[in-house]
């Protein structure tokens, strides 16, 4: 059972490019990245934690090449993970070259710092020879010196006419399979440098806050940006940026998208904060679903509600529902009807087996459609 929404996102139609085997822009769903923490060339660690990046929910990794050795690495880390891997690039256009003739299936590059026409135009071969495509990188904190002379400071013009110009760059080499992102680690520079460049391009934006902060400010700095650009219609693909476990960039970035209705992937639940009128520890209940449902990949809504003031409501809405009553005796709804009561003991046991079931059905559905 889905919730409708109040008001449908009219998403800015954008280009479509490919990523690997991932669509971005155009009619797509919205995607969401992270970056590897692990250094490159630790062949193994960074293939494990790419596996638990996509585990967890993303669509693209991006992985850092600083320089010949992580490059390389990337041959052996491409063919052990499923994720299409963006190579991260710094100024050295060889890094460039080498990550897209080991498998990289897009470069996250700034062809303004990359050095003369003839390297950029080298690596625009290169990405062409190898299927890759170009994610033009803009940041606050690294703009060029002649934009940065003009404006006196980062500004979301400053911004628009870096990203504007190093789009020029590859159009002019005739290369058009890119996404461009206009980052800054200020929520209002961010909001209206993307908001300025949506009108001036059609190419697929990528939605960032960067450098955003640890987990908390991070994750409300990042929810309230690209919450807010994502509301006006704006964005292809996302990042939160945390100075925390990449698992949990994923995490927040698809809560995001699900609070908005932009992405159905796993358990969505609706609960209370909890008062005195509970039934039952809704806190405690809430953190053991979360942990317990978190293999769940199947768009599932669940409420877990400590009373019968809203309880009822919110449980028309879901899937499944729970709403305290006294003597340890609660109310189970599916799809919105009261089913019978349940005891708290036996509460969370019987939630986990029906979600459990629930995903089950919808797979073999799956499978039976195909």
């Amino acid at each position: 059972m889905s919730i409708r929404p109040f008001r449908d996102i009219n998403r800015r139609k954008t280009k479509e490019i490919f990523v690997g085997n991932i669509k971005i822009g155009g009619d797509n769903p919205i995607t969401v990245q992270s970056m590897t923490n692990t250094l490159t060339t630790d062949i193994k660690s960074t293939i494990l934690q790419i596996n638990s990046i996509e585990e967890e929910g993303a669509d693209l990794v991006r992985v850092s090449c600083p320089d010949e050795a992580s490059s390389a690495a990337l041959k052996q880390i491409v063919k052990n993970v499923n994720l299409p891997i963006i190579a991260d690039i710094h100024f050295h256009y060889r890094r460039a070259i080498e990550a897209a003739e080991n498998g990289a299936s897009c470069l996250r590059i700034n062809p303004g710092n990359i050095g003369d026409k003839i390297k950029v135009k080298e690596v625009v071969k290169a990405a062409k020879n190898n299927n890759c495509s170009i994610r033009i990188g803009v940041n606050a904190g690294s703009l060029e010196k002649d934009i940065l002379e003009k404006y006196k400071e980062p500004c979301p013009e400053a911004l628009v006419e870096s990203a504007l110009r190093n789009i020029k760059i590859l159009e002019d080499l005739d290369f058009y399979n890119m996404k461009v992102s206009v980052k800054s680690s200020d929520v209002f520079l961010s909001l209206w440098a993307y908001r300025q460049l949506s009108k001036k391009t059609e190419y697929p934006l990528h939605l960032g806050i960067t450098e955003a902060g640890s987990f908390i400010p991070g994750s409300i700095k990042s929810s309230i940006g690209l919450g807010n650009l994502l509301l006006d219609g704006i964005g292809d693909t996302i990042r939160v940026s945390l100075s925390d476990d990449p698992i949990k960039e994923v995490r927040i970035g698809n809560e995001i998208l699900k609070s908005l209705n932009l992405k159905k992937r796993g358990i969505k639940i609706i609960a209370c904060p909890s008062c005195a009128r509970q039934g039952f520890d809704v806190i405690q209940t809430v953190k053991i679903l979360e942990d317990k449902l978190s293999h769940i990949k199947s768009s599932i809504t669940l409420s877990i509600i400590g009373c019968v003031v809203n309880g009822p409501g919110e449980a028309a809405l879901t899937d499944f529902g729970i709403t305290g009553g006294g003597n340890k005796n609660h109310m189970l709804y599916i799809n919105g009807n009261q089913i019978n009561k349940i005891s708290t003991n036996e509460m969370i046991k019987k939630i986990i087996s029906l979600i459990e079931k629930k995903e089950l059905e919808i797979k073999n559905k799956s499978k039976n459609n195909l």
